[in-house]
């Protein structure tokens, strides 16, 4: 399902960071220095490595048109890269001139964070290389920090535990106590999800700390209701501190990396876990997907940076058919639909299926009066049965787009509550939709 492809040994002390643009690999180090590597082949680039930075090198990352690099440093400097020659392009001091931890490029590429270790975030101007805001924690050095994806808003995570929500003018919407002993990462999944609607944006971020634990937020943000991070659960598996975590570009997939030296990919789904890499000598130090490929990189305290690969077709194998109707449908070939088909107990009709080329869109499109007349499906029971698996379906895909976390659909309508109430039961207490309270009284 994912294989160890290459590794990379180049650095001479702890690597710190790694990063993906679509066509390079960024890695920095303990050594001072940064590299740069193509996908294509894992060549190191002919400018590579990028020296500057008198002290280690925390963070490094690819504006998200990959022709820039930021890299951050214990010297208390953020520096800009151009990816194409190695030319560097600024040089930007943080005003307290404390080592800088974290940096980070905003969606729409114009600004940029830098946290520092004495606890002030600076947000730059990434065009003018100006400062133009700057804040402070209240307590504890910066470590982690990300951008929302609609770049109206970020989260800086500190070695005290909190994590702090700032917007776009570097105003303080909210400060939570997050993890025991620390935060070390933060990462936000780089698909939002909204109810068009209602206007709301929902989006999902994941952090982890020195508590050995990863855990999952529900983040919601509009200029009316205000801002709400909602913690909804744990993932499991590390028995020591986490050091970094990051999603798939696709938010499918969740990775892990920990002092135990383990590495851990979840599904972000049904939260279990999918593969647990083993393969790295020391600390796990950091971890990216690549924004277009099945890559996964891992850094080390071992100095090396270890590049995996995922077997698309064995990785929807080992979930189970529930998740791939969620994840894969509309994108299913006709051999997936007769995999369905076989699942729902309808394989006598993989044939006819086949010889009309009914893959997952033209499945989701059938009919009651398609069924009977261009696939001459003659009997009703057949018929009824199919349109119910295909309505099932549908009803996945749409929760699915739609993205709307569970905690905020009704459990009794599965409509996104907008006026919800506490329903008491026989068991135990639900929240759910007014009008589902007042019809069940």
């Amino acid at each position: 399902m994912v294989k160890l492809i290459h590794t990379l040994a180049d650095h001479g002390d702890d690597v710190n960071c790694c990063a993906f643009s679509f066509s390079l690999l960024a890695t920095c180090s303990l050594d001072k220095t940064i590299r740069l590597y193509s996908l294509h082949d894992f060549t190191e680039l002919p400018h590579s490595p990028l020296k500057f930075h008198t002290y280690a090198v925390h963070c490094c990352c690819f504006s998200p048109s990959g022709h820039i690099l930021a890299s951050c440093s214990t010297d208390g400097t953020t520096v800009l890269w151009n990816t194409e020659n190695g030319q560097m392009l600024a040089v930007m001091e943080q005003p307290s001139g404390s080592p800088v931890r974290v940096c980070q490029f905003s969606p729409d590429s114009r600004c940029l964070t830098s946290g520092a270790a004495d606890g002030t975030v600076v947000l730059w101007n990434a065009q003018s290389y100006k400062l133009y805001r700057c804040g402070s924690v209240k307590d504890g050095s910066l470590a982690a920090c990300a951008f929302s994806p609609n770049g109206s808003f970020f989260v800086t995570g500190s070695s005290c535990g909190d994590l702090t929500v700032w917007d776009d003018k570097m105003r303080c919407l909210h400060s939570e106590k997050a993890h025991d002993l620390g935060i070390t990462c933060c990462d936000f999944s780089s698909q939002p999800v909204s109810d068009g609607e209602q206007g709301l944006q929902f989006f999902r971020l994941a952090s982890c700390g020195q508590d050995c634990q990863v855990k999952i937020w529900i983040v919601s943000f509009t200029h009316i209701l205000g801002f709400e991070l909602k913690y909804k659960s744990a993932m499991s598996g590390h028995c020591a501190p986490v050091l970094a975590c990051a999603f798939s570009h696709d938010g499918q997939m969740l990775v892990s990396g920990s002092v135990d030296k383990s590495v851990i990919v979840y599904d972000t789904n049904t939260e279990s876990i999918l593969h647990t890499l083993t393969q790295h000598t020391r600390y796990v130090t950091t971890c990216a997907f690549a924004p277009n490929t099945l890559l996964l990189a891992t850094g080390s305290m071992d100095k090396t940076v270890n590049i995996w690969q995922f077997d698309l077709e064995t990785l929807c194998q080992a979930r189970s058919t529930e998740d791939q109707l969620k994840q894969f449908t509309e994108d299913w070939s006709e051999e997936d639909v007769s995999t369905w088909l076989c699942a729902q107990d309808l394989k006598d009709l993989v044939g006819i299926f086949k010889m009309n080329n009914i893959d997952g869109k033209e499945l989701l499109n059938l009919t009651k009066e398609s069924l009977a007349d261009d696939l001459k499906i003659d009997s009703l029971g057949l018929r009824s049965k199919v349109l119910r698996k295909i309505e099932e379906l549908r009803t996945k895909v749409k929760s699915l787009s739609s993205g709307i976390p569970d905690e905020f659909i009704c459990p009794i309508t599965r409509e996104l509550m907008k006026d919800p109430v506490i329903a008491s039961g026989m068991c135990d207490a639900i929240l759910s939709c007014r009008g589902c309270f007042v019809l069940n009284e």
